[in-house]
């Protein structure tokens, strides 16, 4: 290791030589490498930290540019899938770091393994069904994780320590339904809140990496940069009645716990059914998505059309994607304009 690379950083009195040497020696697992995933790793990658695996099941397109650090337009000509391109950046930063991409969608088959060596595990995702999976994977597996998210001009971040720290289903026992949650194709999205969250979640991660987890803030932390505002809510107990850190129930990591994707034979289309029927608003659905497309609807289903593809929403949340037969698009897709 170049310690004279890191010399400033060393200088800071929270990491280091000790700390850098523990950096140099800790595995990150980034789940999702768009905006704030992205950031994650770039960050990570600068601070020395030696092993990466970046997983994302997405490939680049023209609207991740102005939010999405380590894209470039080349990236999106040569139909690049955003971990792969993430990873290449990594090396062009830090030929120390050994990264690894994975172009997969991270599920209740495949969560386990791919966080099994992980020493710690930030979120870059962008829907609450693959954050409920990641928070019962590293219950489980008793691996730090750290929480952010952003729309709009708002974001909120949380670091768990399994079993230590109430976990993401303490604070949020359920899911919010499909269509009640803004997205970043909804609402839009600043690259600024981007910038502040993952600043965030690395700042969490490297206190835990150099082994400083009493100077984790310990709470959920609330920004709108807009609105000029900030929160903080401590989190100081466990739920009693936490499903996951309290019972050891892992709902996320069975088939029964996640949305059910099934390709429609001979129709280029794919149906996503939610693990819980609820019922869908179409009137607020309609109004976030108004801007993002053509939107129709009446007492039966939604239609949302946006550039190649067709979505149909049933009051159940049920969902047809039209126009494509990839599951990992369709589910994209969903998690884009639907929200959960």
């Amino acid at each position: 290791m170049n310690l004279e690379r890191y010399s400033p950083q060393i200088l800071f009195h929270g990491i280091g030589k000790e700390g850098q040497r523990r950096l140099a020696q800790s595995h990150a697992v980034i789940i999702g490498c768009g905006a704030l995933g992205a950031m994650h790793a770039e960050m990570l990658a600068r601070a020395g930290v030696g092993r990466l695996r970046l997983i994302d099941r997405d490939f680049i397109e023209e609207s991740n540019l102005h939010r999405q650090i380590m894209f470039e337009e080349r990236d999106v000509t040569d139909k690049l899938p955003k971990a792969v391109a993430a990873a290449a950046r990594v090396n062009r930063i830090n030929s120390e770091v050994r990264v690894e991409y994975v172009v997969k969608d991270a599920n209740y088959t495949n969560i386990e393994e791919l966080i099994r060596d992980a020493d710690i595990v930030l979120d870059g995702t962008d829907n609450f069904e693959a954050r409920f999976l990641i928070n019962d994977a590293a219950v489980k597996l008793d691996k730090p994780w750290v929480y952010g998210a952003a729309v709009s001009s708002y974001g909120v971040q949380m670091t768990i320590l399994p079993r230590v720290t109430p976990c993401l289903r303490c604070v949020f026992p359920e899911m919010p339904a499909p269509g009640t949650s803004p997205t970043c194709d909804t609402a839009g999205v600043i690259l600024p809140i981007i910038a502040t969250v993952a600043s965030q979640q690395v700042a969490e991660a490297l206190k835990i990496m150099t082994g400083h987890v009493d100077q984790l803030h310990g709470s959920l932390l609330q920004f709108d940069l807009w609105r000029n505002t900030s929160t903080r809510l401590n989190l100081s107990e466990r739920s009693e009645d936490c499903p996951a850190c309290r019972h050891e129930r892992y709902d996320f990591l069975t088939a029964r716990g996640g949305q059910l994707v099934t390709t429609l034979c001979g129709r280029n289309a794919v149906q996503i059914s939610p693990a819980t029927s609820v019922q869908v608003d179409f009137a607020k659905l309609s109004e976030q998505m108004r801007d993002a497309g053509e939107v129709s609807y009446n007492h039966f289903l939604l239609k949302f059309k946006s550039e190649m593809h067709e979505i149909t929403v049933f009051p159940d949340a049920r969902c047809i994607v039209k126009g494509t037969d990839d599951p990992n698009v369709a589910r994209s897709i969903y998690a884009r304009y639907i929200g959960a």
